[in-house]
């Protein structure tokens, strides 16, 4: 990969982070590749609790491809898909932890909390939908 393709690519994950509110530190671009196609999956990871979940997958043709996607994804209106607030804790500890997700559907925003995870290693004490607001 060339520098200046390099460069893009992490001035994008910057930009990324910055429409997030996110530390660049927090964030996992995770690229595979299907034949042609990349996915680029987006992993956020909270500082307090360092557990991580999925914030999006976009399909492109190539690392600069997709991280422009997920950029558009990020700053666009995303008036479709709905909120959802998950209360949940590890197996081993007693602290209540709360997340919030954004979602087509529930099965969607568990897909999300679970990615990467055991299922067994978590409890999951409520899901709710959220108003509209």
């Amino acid at each position: 990969m060339s520098a200046t393709l390099q460069e893009e690519i992490e001035g994008l994950q910057r930009d990324i982070a910055q429409y997030l509110s996110i530390a660049l530190s927090c964030l996992n671009f995770e690229l595979s590749q299907q034949g042609e196609k990349h996915i680029l999956r987006l992993i956020t990871t909270n500082p307090r609790h360092q557990q991580s979940f999925l914030y999006h997958t976009v399909e492109g043709f190539g690392e600069l491809d997709t991280m422009h996607k997920m950029l558009a994804y990020v700053k666009a209106k995303r008036p479709e898909k709905s909120t959802y607030t998950i209360q949940w804790s590890l197996r081993e500890e007693k602290e209540l932890h709360t997340s919030y997700f954004r979602g087509k559907d529930l099965y969607e925003v568990l897909d999300k909390f679970y990615y990467g995870k055991d299922i067994n290693a978590t409890i999951i004490f409520s899901v709710s939908l959220n108003p509209i607001a």
